[in-house]
């Protein structure tokens, strides 16, 4: 596994950072006010051309079917992001969303050990 490039980790934390907004912004229209979902990470491609979007969900125990209320609403999401970063990027990547289940991982490890 490369490491990423200075160019695809400015590119990464500036689509986090303003996508970031548009999920607080648009979330509640999407999946409703209880699930809380947050973007861990920003993987770009190395031609820029590809944004993968992390994203945590909280607050609720069917964290799959909000990440497919998001897939859904990809085309809306991806026009505010859009109208977000446009003046900062040459080219408008695509974007594909992945779950980050880091979190629940670590939570799983952790009972386990207090378990023992």
């Amino acid at each position: 596994m490369r490491m990423e490039s200075r160019r695809q980790l400015q590119s990464g934390e500036l689509i986090k950072r303003h996508f970031s907004t548009v999920i607080r912004e648009q979330g509640a229209y999407i999946y409703g006010s209880e699930a809380l979902v947050s973007v861990t990470k920003v993987m770009m491609s190395p031609d820029l051309g590809l944004a993968k979007i992390y994203l945590s969900v909280y607050n609720t125990e069917d964290k799959n079917s909000v990440l497919l209320m998001i897939r859904e609403e990809k085309t809306r999401l991806k026009q505010q992001l859009t109208n977000r970063i446009r003046k900062h990027v040459r080219r408008i990547p695509k974007v594909d969303f992945y779950l980050d289940d880091t979190l629940d991982e670590m939570y799983k490890i952790d009972d386990l050990l207090n378990s023992i």
